[in-house]
């Protein structure tokens, strides 16, 4: 099982930045096991939901052909909890991006409060290894177009983002603004 910790993407200039969504919901069964009688998104999760905003941005800017991870956060800062009804707003800006990875420094805020800030280092798999899938076929397509990335996706001068057509094949819904 696969863990998403967005809800969607509400921006996304490629190369440069992504602005991407998560309303913490009280019916998510992990917040009442983190600190007991006290609702709270775990601040891990929130740093996955700001890596995986970045790391879409990453992925998006090679066309989603390499594999992105997770490789090192070398500073992050909480500066208060994400509780249920908070609507938690991940900032995400290229501050690097080469053939063997990415940097990036990404925020998260609810409403105009800065909640957490962090310098989050990606690297790209070896492409020894890249015939393995992630994901079952059609799965990521599907994610991506849950995600809204092409709805609100522009390329740096402006123009729409176009849907890669090498992933159209890996879908099971007909058209990405599905």
């Amino acid at each position: 099982m696969r863990w998403f910790w967005i809800d969607r993407f509400t921006e996304l200039v490629s190369g440069e930045t992504a602005t991407a969504i998560k309303t913490i919901s009280l019916s998510e069964e992990h917040l009442h096991d983190h600190f007991c009688g006290i609702p709270t998104m775990p601040n891990s999760l929130i740093l996955e939901g700001m890596a995986q905003t970045a790391g879409m941005l990453v992925s998006q800017y090679n066309a989603f052909k390499e594999r992105v991870i997770l490789a090192k956060v070398p500073r992050l800062k909480f500066h208060c909890r994400g509780v249920p009804g908070d609507t938690l707003t991940y900032h995400a800006k290229l501050e690097a991006i080469e053939e063997t990875g990415a940097r990036a420094i990404t925020t998260s805020h609810i409403g105009e409060r800065l909640q957490a800030e962090a310098e989050i280092l990606f690297a790209h798999i070896d492409r020894e290894t890249a015939h393995r899938p992630l994901f079952e076929p059609g799965d990521f397509g599907d994610l991506l177009k849950s995600l809204r990335i092409f709805e609100v996706g522009r390329n740096a001068d402006g123009s729409k983002l176009e849907y890669p057509e090498h992933l159209l094949s890996q879908t099971s819904l007909s058209t990405p603004e599905a």
